[in-house]
C-alpha cells in the first residue's frame, strides 16, 4: 500500500494558486502581512482544507493554525510538518505555502487511504516568520519555544505604528495569553518543512531536491543615523553632517565583511529610508536595516562585531550619531541527519 501512495499534483496546485489570491498586492507577487484582512482569509482557507482531511483544527494563543491527526500511540511525542503562511510585500506565491500545502497533502492521502501512523501528526501553519510587517520574524515558532514575551508586543509594531499586540486584538486575540502557545517539553518527535531554494544553486545545477543539513543563523538590526539636514547649495563641502554617506559607506561595509567572512556568510542592507527627502537638501537623518546570516557563529558574530565598531569610528568620521536596535538574533543549529538519512 505504502509505494502505491502518490500525492495529486493539481491538487498542490490548486491549493497554491487559492492561497495566492489572498493578497494585499494583486499582480505584484504575494504581500500577506500577519493578522491582516488576507492573513484571516488564508486562515480560512486552510482551516477549511484541513478539517475536510479528517483533522483536528485549532488556533494557538500566537496566531499559529495545527492540524492535528491522531497516532496509534496516543499521547506519544507529534512528528510536525507545515510551514508559514505569511509573506514579505511582494513576495513569491511558494514561500510558505509551499509546506503549509506539503502538510495538507500528507494529510489528505493518509486520510484517503485510511492509513494511521505510529505517532501521531501535527500539520502546521506558522504566524509572522517573515517579520514582513513587525521586523524580526520567526515570532510563531518563538511563542512556542517560549522565547516571545508578552512585553514584546507592545515593542514590536509596523510601519504605522500599530504594535503587535493590538494587531493581535483586532485579530481575535489575546496578547495577555501569549505564553499559552508554549509548547510543553518533549511533545514534538521531529518538525519537518518543505521549502522552496530562495537561491540559485539547486537551479543552476540542474537539481531537483536538496536537503538542508544546518539552519544558518542570523543577526538583524534597525540603525539609525542622525546628521545634520542643510541646504545643498549654501553649505560647503567639509561643513557637513552627512547621515546618507555615512549610511552608504555603511552598506559597503556589510558587504565587504561578509564577503571577506566567506564559508557562505551573507550581509544585506535591504530597508533604507532618507530624511527629510529633499533633493536640494543634505540628509539629515538615515534609518536602515541589516540583516547577517552565517552556518558559522563565529563568522557571523566576527561580521556583526565588526560593524559596530564600523559605526562608531562612522560618529568620528562624520561627527553623525549612530543608534542600533536589536531585532532577531538566532544561533546557526545542525539539523538531525538521522532525519535527513531516510529521506536521502
Amino acid at each position: 500500500m505504502r509505494d502505491m501512495l502518490e500525492a495529486k499534483t493539481e491538487r498542490i496546485r490548486k491549493d497554491i494558486e487559492a492561497m495566492a489570491q489572498f493578497t494585499a498586492s494583486p499582480g505584484g507577487g504575494m504581500t500577506r502581512f500577519s493578522f491582516s484582512e488576507e492573513d484571516r482569509k488564508t486562515r480560512e482557507y486552510i482551516t477549511s482544507q484541513m478539517e475536510a482531511a479528517g483533522l483536528t483544527v485549532r488556533r494557538d494563543a500566537a496566531g499559529n493554525l495545527f492540524g492535528r491527526r491522531e497516532g496509534k500511540r496516543r499521547g506519544a511525542p507529534a512528528v510536525m510538518l507545515g510551514s508559514h503562511f505569511d509573506s514579505v510585500k511582494n513576495g513569491g506565491a511558494f514561500d510558505g505555502p509551499a509546506g503549509v500545502v506539503m502538510g495538507l497533502e500528507v494529510a489528505r492521502v493518509l486520510h484517503e487511504n485510511g492509513i494511521w501512523t505510529n505517532l501521531p501528526l501535527e500539520f502546521a501553519a506558522l504566524v509572522e516568520e517573515e517579520g514582513g510587517r513587525f521586523g524580526g520574524g520567526l515570532y510563531g515558532s518563538r511563542a512556542m519555544a517560549r522565547l516571545l514575551s508578552r512585553e514584546s508586543l507592545d515593542i514590536f509594531r509596523d510601519r504605522d505604528g500599530i504594535s503587535m499586540a493590538r494587531a493581535m486584538k483586532e485579530s481575535g486575540l489575546d496578547p495577555d495569553r501569549v505564553g499559552e502557545a508554549v509548547r510543553p517539553k518533549g511533545s514534538l518527535r521531529a518538525f519537518i518543512e518543505l521549502h522552496i531554494e530562495q537561491g540559485p544553486i539547486l537551479e543552476s545545477e540542474g537539481l531537483d531536491l536538496g536537503f538542508v543539513k544546518t539552519i544558518v543563523g542570523i543577526t538583524q538590526r534597525e540603525v539609525e543615523i542622525i546628521g545634520r539636514a542643510d541646504h545643498a547649495g549654501t553649505t560647503p563641502m567639509d561643513m557637513r553632517c552627512n547621515a546618507l554617506l555615512a549610511a552608504s559607506e555603511a552598506a559597503l561595509f556589510i558587504d565587504r565583511a561578509s564577503r571577506e567572512a566567506g564559508e557562505g556568510t551573507v550581509g544585506t542592507i535591504g530597508r533604507m529610508e532618507v530624511y527629510p527627502g529633499g533633493s536640494n537638501i543634505v540628509p539629515g537623518k538615515v534609518f536602515f536595516t541589516i540583516d547577517v546570516r552565517s552556518a558559522d557563529i563565529e563568522r557571523l558574530e566576527r561580521v556583526v562585531n565588526t560593524f559596530g565598531s564600523f559605526l562608531k569610528d562612522m560618529e568620528k568620521k562624520h561627527g553623525v550619531t549612530v543608534s542600533v536596535k536589536d531585532k532577531l538574533t538566532v544561533p546557526p543549529v545542525d539539523l538531525c541527519l538521522e532525519i535527513l538519512g531516510l529521506f536521502e
